[in-house]
């Protein structure tokens, strides 16, 4: 009899599925098996395809070559030929509908543009080769182009091995043209010089990149991307991104990359959506082609090329930039035919009712697969809403192989809250219950908000919270009771988010400062204005402003944690929760944390049962430090108090001062 996997021993209730999770997992190994030649070569090599298509200089010359089964003939032209199509650029058909040209050393220079005119039956077109690994707009013309970047003394990233800090994983989720002060598209380089040491000050180990991989339209925040193989050259260039990812190294941040597999823009110039006559050369055929909601286009996993194509993108990034992992987007989409649209996905039926794509499932396992193969210090991390039992759990127990998954139920909760109950109706147990609810066997990214909250069209916690008070009483002994309340909270929903995570945390750029805008990138509605598509850093700078404790209490309370060696990984206990009076206290270690989310009610001497010691306080959100009213003094000692019927427990009581609408984080010394 066939040994259960290790998934569905941790959980009884997957038994009745255990066919379905057999399956995908043999799927996955066949998969493999027959990629790799039965074992033949590694994953890793045959996920080498960028060291092959695409254009490449060797000593006695270039080669290029491309995947283009439908087409007839094939130019490449460029500004190397005024564009023209030559005979001596004119490619040739090999193998395996693959089309290759070899030129001598002068035929072509770096900084040259080119494309390729390609051919098919009852048709031709411009194409951007799919692997061309630069990419740029003109701004005229507003054309796109690839581009020959062969510098002479091209940068070469540090050949020593970063190991992220995972104790916990503390990411910095940020994008490089809205990173900026000035109203306009930051660089690499500003990036490196000026975000870098803010990001190391600040207390995080980990910067998530989004919009990476060339994207035709700035305002898509990368998600529509056209070119997989090319960082965003509005940026800069392939070395300045690598000089930023080696700085961030010696800084000791790591440096993960927002990764669209997802999908694709359906742009036929510039993307992959009728690439040679052939709108399904990488994309589903039928209805299932096009994704209803995001206007773009569904890869076919189920055929080798396309797995050749992704698995190669996730290789070629690590090696040839040194990321050091990736946050795989939009997930649920790639799982369920339904993209997840219009699903409750109630109960373990649903992940296993045959409206799931295996093919898809079986891409997301061996891109884990490679990923670890190439990197075993890479961090992946699934943005996957639906609950799929095993996303984050290990490919051998019968896992997808994620690292992580986002805990996408905590942003939605909090804004519910805020949104539809009264700060009387605010109940601990459900908050805690929320923040910590998750499959034992799978690592969580906790995060209160993300880039999608500060989107134009939806609001952060912070405008929830104050909204257009806070362009008038954020100057420091101008604050009004509603810009007290949003302090208060904005600390309080931070501090138990990120106390009580079981993986890593996450923060959106600025948002921990609470940044006032939303994020509206330049478009016509708005007179292509970068306004709304930039952080205001004077604002936490200026110490008149009250943005600077929130600010100085996100860089306290991550100090906090990681004072706690494996915080993550130490179980959470909870000592009480009492929604009357809207207490909640749990421990974490030797800290002790307490929260009084009710807004009007302190408490005197309000009672604990904890381990026998002395307590000192860690961390106040009422201190006048972070906008507090500090009515509690932080450097008295506290002491337990025994009670014969606990004893034998080992349990005394702590018996505290909590004001309304504050938390406090203590340590056991003695």
């Amino acid at each position: 009899m066939k040994e259960k996997l290790t998934l569905i021993k941790n959980d009884r209730w997957l038994e009745p599925y255990s066919d379905a999770i057999d399956g995908r997992h043999q799927h996955a190994l066949d998969k493999e098996s027959a990629l790799t030649r039965n074992g033949e070569q590694s994953l890793s090599d045959f996920a080498s395809g960028y060291l092959y298509f695409g254009l490449h200089r060797a000593d006695n010359g270039w080669s290029f070559r491309e995947w283009a089964p439908h087409a007839t003939q094939i130019y490449l032209i460029g500004t190397f030929n005024n564009w023209r199509e030559e005979s001596a650029y004119r490619l040739t058909r090999i193998n395996n509908g693959n089309w290759e040209v070899r030129l001598p050393v002068d035929a072509i220079h770096h900084g040259d543009l080119y494309k390729l005119m390609i051919y098919w039956d009852g048709g031709r077109g411009e194409r951007i080769p799919a692997w061309a690994t630069r990419v740029v707009q003109d701004e005229q013309t507003q054309i796109f182009s690839a581009q020959v970047w062969e510098p002479t003394t091209p940068y070469r990233i540090r050949k020593h091995t970063f190991r992220p800090h995972t104790d916990p994983l503390l990411i910095y989720e940020c994008h490089i043209g809205m990173a900026q002060q000035a109203e306009k598209v930051g660089t690499y380089r500003e990036f490196r010089e000026l975000i870098l040491p803010r990001i190391v000050r600040d207390g995080y180990n980990c910067i998530q990149i989004m919009a990476i991989q060339e994207h035709p339209y700035y305002g898509s925040f990368g998600y529509h991307v056209s070119s997989f193989f090319a960082a965003s050259s509005r940026f800069g260039t392939p070395d300045e991104l690598k000089e930023l990812i080696d700085a961030a190294h010696g800084l000791g941040l790591a440096v993960i990359m927002d990764i669209v597999h997802s999908h694709a823009v359906k742009n036929e110039v510039e993307g992959l959506g009728n690439f040679a006559g052939d709108p399904n050369q990488y994309f589903y055929a039928g209805s299932r082609r096009k994704h209803p909601a995001w206007d773009s286009l569904c890869f076919d996993y189920g055929k080798n090329e396309v797995l050749h194509f992704l698995l190669s993108n996730c290789k070629y990034w690590l090696e040839e930039y040194g990321f050091d992992g990736f946050r795989f987007d939009g997930v649920t989409s790639m799982l369920y035919y339904s993209h997840g649209l219009g699903e409750a996905f109630v109960n373990y039926a649903d992940y296993f009712n045959g409206h799931q794509d295996d093919n898809a499932i079986c891409y997301l396992t061996l891109a884990n697969k490679l990923i670890h193969e190439v990197n075993p210090y890479a961090v992946t991390i699934a943005e996957e809403v639906s609950g799929m039992p095993g996303l984050a759990a290990k490919i051998a127990d019968g896992g997808y192989g994620f690292d992580y998954r986002m805990a996408m139920n905590i942003p939605d909760y909090w804004i519910k809250t805020i949104k539809e109950r009264i700060d009387e109706d605010w109940k601990p147990s459900s908050i805690f219950w929320e923040v910590t609810n998750r499959r034992v066997d799978e690592k969580n990214i906790s995060y209160t908000e993300s880039h999608d909250q500060a989107l134009v069209g939806d609001k952060t916690i912070i405008f929830r919270l104050i909204d257009a008070d806070m362009y008038w009483h954020m100057q420091k002994g101008d604050e009004n009771y509603v810009v007290h309340r949003g302090i208060a909270l904005h600390k309080m929903i931070r501090l138990i988010t990120a106390t009580t995570i079981n993986g890593g945390y996450l923060n959106f750029m600025g948002n921990e400062f609470g940044h006032p805008e939303w994020i509206d990138f330049p478009r016509e509605g708005n007179g292509w204005s970068c306004k709304y598509a930039r952080r205001q850093w004077d604002l936490v700078d200026n110490q008149q402003l009250a943005y600077h404790y929130l600010g100085d209490f996100d860089r306290k309370m991550l100090a906090t944690i990681k004072q706690v060696k494996g915080f993550q990984q130490q179980p959470i206990q909870e000592i009480w929760h009492n929604d009357s009076d809207q207490i909640l206290a749990y421990m974490r270690s030797n800290q002790l944390f307490v929260f009084n989310f009710n807004p009007k009610q302190s408490f005197t001497d309000y009672g604990f049962l904890v381990p026998p010691g002395t307590y000192q306080v860690l961390l106040n959100t009422d201190n006048p430090a972070y906008g507090g009213y500090g009515f509690s003094d932080d450097t008295l000692k506290h002491f337990t108090l025994p009670d014969a019927l606990y004893a034998s427990e080992k349990k005394e009581w702590l018996k505290l001062y909590i004001p309304a609408r504050t938390a406090v984080v203590l340590e056991k010394v003695e």
